[in-house]
């Protein structure tokens, strides 16, 4: 598999590790950091380890939004980008579970 079809995995990681940095929970930085380095293991467990860290990532997006749109609402500030913009990265997060789906990603980390 290249490279580049990674990108999104790394990407929410990321993504996902600046998330918990700005509400300070360093041991889920480092774990969102510490994930992506399963991309070198190529055996299934890794590949589904991998999977399901997206999948809990995409609904902590889920729920982080709800929390900031019941603040905004609170406050009667406007919270329709907030929603889209976090709907948008949790669905960015779960899609790149399919990465391992594709033909050369199922081949390489041996899943059926």
């Amino acid at each position: 598999m290249k490279f580049y079809k990674l990108i999104p995995v790394i990407f929410s990681f990321l993504l996902l590790a600046a998330h918990f940095s700005r509400l300070g929970i360093t041991f889920l930085v480092i774990s969102a950091l510490i994930i992506p380095f399963l991309l070198f293991i190529k055996k299934a467990w890794a590949a589904r380890t991998i999977q399901l860290a997206l999948i809990a990532g995409a609904v902590e997006w889920i729920r982080i939004m709800f929390v900031y749109i019941n603040i905004r609402k609170e406050t009667e500030q406007d919270w329709t980008k907030l929603a889209v913009i976090l709907s948008v990265v949790s669905l960015f997060t779960l899609l790149s579970v399919l990465i391992f789906q594709s033909k050369s990603g199922k081949k390489i980390y041996k899943l059926k």
